[in-house]
């Protein structure tokens, strides 16, 4: 199975490597990053195991998830996009961008990229997020994408000591917009 390696505007999106576990780490390990996630900081053995981890079930086949590294023009890890799939021809969203790198729009192009890739290539038809309701920037990047409020999942998620609601948002197929190129 080839790399994958999927361009956006102003990010690239590929496969991780081993070599991206102390680039990951210094997301999942960043109180400011997952305070809007759906786990809590991660240490650096954890950050090394969930690198290792995405490695070995990208090679599954069938592939269930498209766990992917977001790089910036030097092709250093700067966050992380994800489609889990779930279900029949649907996914989970997940996106990630390091503190150091937030208000570029590298979210948005990273989320962009790889939902274009969900609908076009993977032949998907139904994309979901959930999202904290604090998370205005996310809820922002959803929106931004086209995707549409389905409602409040209560209790959704236990992070950072206590249950935390999530917003289900999500957007169709036929209601995708393609990227220009």
């Amino acid at each position: 199975m080839d790399p994958i390696t999927i361009s956006g505007r102003v990010i690239t999106l590929r496969d991780m490597r081993s070599d991206d576990a102390a680039d990951a780490w210094a997301i999942v390990g960043d109180d400011r990053v997952t305070q809007w996630l759906s786990f809590d900081s991660r240490d650096q053995a954890a950050a090394v195991a969930m690198v290792e981890g995405t490695i070995q079930r990208a090679q599954h086949t069938p592939r269930t998830e498209y766990y992917l590294a977001v790089t910036d023009t030097t092709d250093r890890m700067i966050g992380f996009a994800r489609l889990g799939l779930t279900g029949h021809q649907a996914a989970k969203l997940g996106y990630a961008i390091s503190a150091d790198h937030w208000g570029h729009g590298y979210a948005t192009d990273a989320a962009r990229t790889i939902v274009d890739y969900g609908f076009q290539t993977l032949k998907l038809h139904r994309i979901t997020a959930a999202i904290g309701p604090d998370n205005a920037a996310s809820i922002t990047v959803a929106e931004r994408l086209g995707m549409q409020y389905e409602g409040r999942l209560r209790d959704h998620v236990f992070t950072n000591g206590g249950w935390r609601d999530s917003l289900l948002y999500s957007i169709l197929a036929q209601e995708w917009t393609p990227a220009a190129d």
